[in-house]
């Protein structure tokens, strides 16, 4: 039984660092199971006190240390599990160290690890103290020159910055030097050995600069990372259009690693990517591999000025660079592939993501207050939420001010760590406007809830909008203040057109209403006749709005509304209701059908991107579902969603059919948005036929998985396939590994589609999987496929009433927390919930994490999340 309780890190208790290090100079002798760093830090006194120099270190191998040349014995330094501490430092000196240490034996992937027989780095946000004594902290900022030598067999070394020398030496050894000229913090690091093959372009800058580009992949791979360096190259100069932003250094560097507990990392000029998310080609990658490519090496990069040049001062500060940074790489992805279908895409990450988050035990602001473990605050709070408090930002301020506030954070802190204080401060400057109470988005936890309610006078022509807004209690936040939420809001007439209004003696169509406090009324005037209102447009706010509109406003909305979001979103809110009624004995079969009619109306829209027809398509998650129907009983929302998509189904038959028909791929691929959306929606009609399994659907999903001449399409084959289940789809199933089984991210993809298989056997297919040859737990991209998938994506299997889909999550966490605590954690999440559950399974849920939470021997990863989701 655990019986030592791990003491929280509070922002309430930062303190400045006690010691600056200036200068940092690595020497790497690489060998799998004993490397060898020497590290020589000139160090100074930061401040008039007499603290003893502490640095942190963690299964580290000490072999020597020195103070300004001069070995220290045992009684000059102490060496513990994670310090080395030297009481008695003058104000400025040189420290050397030495360490060896087993990159072969690293299965945790932070430090210095062995990945596919190469090294490679992942430090932050705490790795770098398995590499060498240090400050580990992101307020310390240094120069580093980094010397790595290794045997010839790792071809390419690699490190940040500039590559200053390189050359052979005695004994197949060679070695190379690298510069990096900007001071940064040491989670920043980056070291990759090994024999890569590389992809190599150019850009020449804003400013006439040329800068060298090289992606560096398996051997093999180097024309699957065309793409990735195509979006690259548009992420560079979007950012110099967008944000006046342009490349420092000579070189910018790529690595795809295959295992990797991140995304990717945005390293200072090496940046580090899971191979997932940077090699395609349309064999075997995905329209969503595609888009999430193009995002994610925009994200990276865009982070070389916020994140590598401004970085934050501590790791509460973490949405500073990462909310900014998603904010950066969402509007660039808007510019790419269309702003309405972008947006849409957002917001249903953040719901399925972020909402959830903020409604359980695990509940935090954008800028928490405490941690045990920094690595659990990598949360769809930080960085989701975080972007559309960024977002909310610009609307409040306005698009010139906010671009000045940029300029200004960007003039202001490049070279330093910060706040979001000082973020903020900027943006106050730039617009002129006092945002002291826009803060509290960052200090306050929970999603608003907002209550329209509307008064229409004919005969004054005047149009009443009264909001009310309140947050539920959070954990450590009983009490909840109102803040200050920007809401788009535009009108329609009975028949779907604009109508025109005055507000404060100005005409217009649209405006934005800010909510100041729990109650705001704004009169409209000259208001013609009674209004469909369409409010939060965009998604303005990060909030759940209800109105007392009747459902015949939605369904204008659904036919008309001009911002495509709340077209969607209207649809959304239909289906909601109608899969709602169903789930709690309140079947409406008239209202299913004639939201059957709507959207079939919706799909006959010649002018409609292909894109947004497939988004129209597809009916609210699961997931989300259960947020709208607590205490949530997932198999009845289960039973009642697909008993719409069935109806759906029936009645749209013969559109469906056209649409998949009309929509077939001719020519050559194209990873274009255009393209990608032709087979989203050719994708998603196949996909709503299978809820209807007749023979002939199944001839059809059977002959869409065989003709496919891409992996989207051999995907869409295949997910109808499983939703029909039967002979056919075990013989593509089959096919599919037998044809891809030497394609380890096509595989992943193979065991996540058996993860969310939604028959009732499979938990012991999913079981079975685990004892499958090509599954790896070891393998963080394996493991997610697999596990995470079941659990996250496959509520009705993973909640089965037996409590067995519990147990065996609560049995992976336990088993990965063993090697690599980190990943563990990202798996305790599904459990967390148990309060929103019916009674029966939020007990169940609950006594598996009192089970991992009980565990002896267990991280502080993993003990943070699953003590935090049984408290009270």
């Amino acid at each position: 039984m655990r019986t030592e309780t791990p003491q929280p890190i509070r922002l309430s208790e930062y303190r400045p660092p006690a010691f600056l290090v200036d200068e940092v100079r690595l020497d790497f002798d690489l060998a799998p199971n004993a490397t060898r760093v020497k590290a020589r830090l000139s160090i100074r006194r930061n401040g008039k006190h007499a603290d003893p120099l502490v640095l942190n270190g963690e299964r580290l191998k000490p072999i020597s240390v020195s103070l300004n040349g001069r070995a220290l014995g045992d009684g000059e330094r102490t060496i513990d599990a994670e310090f080395l501490t030297v009481p008695n430092v003058p104000d400025a000196f040189v420290l050397e160290t030495e360490v060896e240490i087993d990159p072969e034996a690293n299965k945790a992937l932070d430090g210095l690890y062995m990945s596919g027989g190469r090294f490679c780095t992942q430090c932050e946000a705490e790795g770098f103290r398995k590499i060498t004594w240090y400050p580990d902290r992101p307020d310390v900022l240094s120069r580093f020159t980094v010397r790595i030598e290794a045997d010839k067999a790792f071809r390419h070394l690699l490190s940040n910055g500039n590559l200053m020398d390189a050359g052979a030496l005695p004994d197949g050894r060679h070695f190379a030097v690298w510069n990096d000229p900007f001071p940064k913090p040491c989670y920043l690091f980056a070291l990759v050995a090994g024999e890569l093959d590389v992809l190599e372009d150019r850009l020449v800058t804003m400013s006439g600069r040329t800068v060298d580009l090289r992606i560096f992949v398996d051997p093999g791979m180097a024309p699957r990372a065309a793409y990735a360096m195509d979006a690259l190259k548009r992420s560079m100069k979007w950012d110099e259009e967008a944000f006046g932003r342009e490349y420092d250094l000579d070189l910018f560097m790529i690595v795809a690693v295959r295992d990797f507990n991140f995304g990717a990392m945005e390293n200072k000029g090496l940046n580090i990517f899971n191979s997932s998310l940077l090699l395609a080609e349309p064999s075997t990658a995905t329209d969503m591999d595609y888009e999430r490519i193009e995002s994610v090496v925009a994200h990276e990069y865009f982070h070389n000025w916020t994140g590598d040049r401004i970085t934050c001062r501590d790791w509460f500060q973490l949405c500073l660079k990462e909310g900014l940074t998603v904010f950066r790489d969402q509007s660039f992805s808007a510019d790419m592939r269309g702003a309405a279908v972008q947006r849409i895409k957002d917001v249903k990450a953040l719901r399925a993501r972020q909402f959830p988050e903020d409604q359980g035990p695990l509940a935090h602001p954008v800028r928490p207050s405490s941690y045990l473990k920094i690595d659990n605050f990598y949360t769809a709070t930080i960085y989701e939420k975080g972007a559309e408090v960024i977002r909310m930002l610009k609307t409040l301020i306005g698009a010139e001010a906010f671009r000045k506030g940029m300029d200004l954070y960007f003039d202001r802190w490049d070279g330093h760590a910060t706040t979001v204080e000082e973020f903020i401060k900027c943006f106050a400057e730039a617009s002129g406007r006092d945002l002291s109470a826009f803060f509290a988005w960052y200090e306050q936890a929970g999603t608003p809830k907002l209550d329209l309610k509307q008064r229409y006078d004919a005969d004054a022509r005047t149009l009443e909008l009264e909001f009310s807004q309140e947050t539920a209690p959070t954990p450590g936040q009983p009490d909840k203040r109102p803040l200050p939420t920007p809401v788009t809001v535009g009108l329609l007439d009975a028949e779907g057109r604009t109508l025109a209004f005055e507000r404060d003696g100005s005409a217009m169509d649209e405006t934005v209403v800010v909510l100041e406090g729990a109650r705001t009324k704004v009169t409209l005037t000259g208001v013609d006749s009674v209004p469909v209102i369409s409010a939060l447009r965009g998604f303005s706010a990060p909030v759940t709005l209800t109105t007392d509109a009747e459902p015949k406003d939605r369904y204008v909305q659904l036919a008309a509304d001009p911002d495509l979001f709340n077209r969607w979103e209207a649809g959304q809110d239909l289906a909601r209701a109608l899969i709602v009624a169903r789930a709690t004995g309140a079947a409406d079969e008239v209202g299913e059908e004639r939201f059957a009619h709507a959207l079939g109306r919706s799909l006959d829209d010649q002018a409609a991107d292909p894109a947004f027809k497939a988004l129209m398509l597809v009916l609210p998650s699961e997931s989300d579902l259960a947020l709208a129907l607590q205490p949530s009983d997932p198999a009845a929302i289960h039973e009642a969603r697909e008993t719409l998509r069935q109806r759906l189904s029936v009645h749209l038959a013969e559109d469906l059919k056209r649409l998949h028909i009309g929509l077939q791929e001719l020519g050559e691929f194209s990873p274009d948005a255009a393209s990608a959306g032709r087979r989203a929606l050719r994708n998603a009609a196949l996909d709503l036929l299978a809820a209807n399994p007749r023979s002939e659907v199944a001839e059809l999903a059977d002959g869409h998985y065989r003709a496919a001449a891409n992996m989207t399409d051999a995907i869409g084959g295949l997910s109808a396939l499983m939703l029909i289940g039967g002979e056919a789809y075990e013989a593509a199933l089959a096919d599919f590994f037998e044809r891809w089984k030497s394609e380890p991210l096509v595989v992943d993809k193979w065991f996540a589609l058996q993860a969310r298989d939604p028959d009732e056997g499979a938990l012991g297919r999913v079981l079975g999987l685990t004892a499958h040859p090509a599954f790896d737990e070891k393998n963080p991209n394996r493991l997610r496929a697999l596990v995470s998938t079941f659990a996250n994506f496959n509520p009705a299997r993973f909640h089965d009433p037996s409590g067995a889909g519990y147990r065996f999550l609560a049995d992976q966490i336990l088993a990965v927390d063993g090697f690599n605590p980190m990943t563990a954690a990202r798996l305790v999440d599904p459990l967390g919930g148990w309060r929103r559950y019916k009674p029966e399974l939020g007990a169940l849920m609950k006594q598996e994490l009192a089970r991992i939470a009980g565990t002896d021997g267990l991280s502080k990863n993993v003990y943070e999340l699953a003590s935090k989701a049984l408290a009270d």
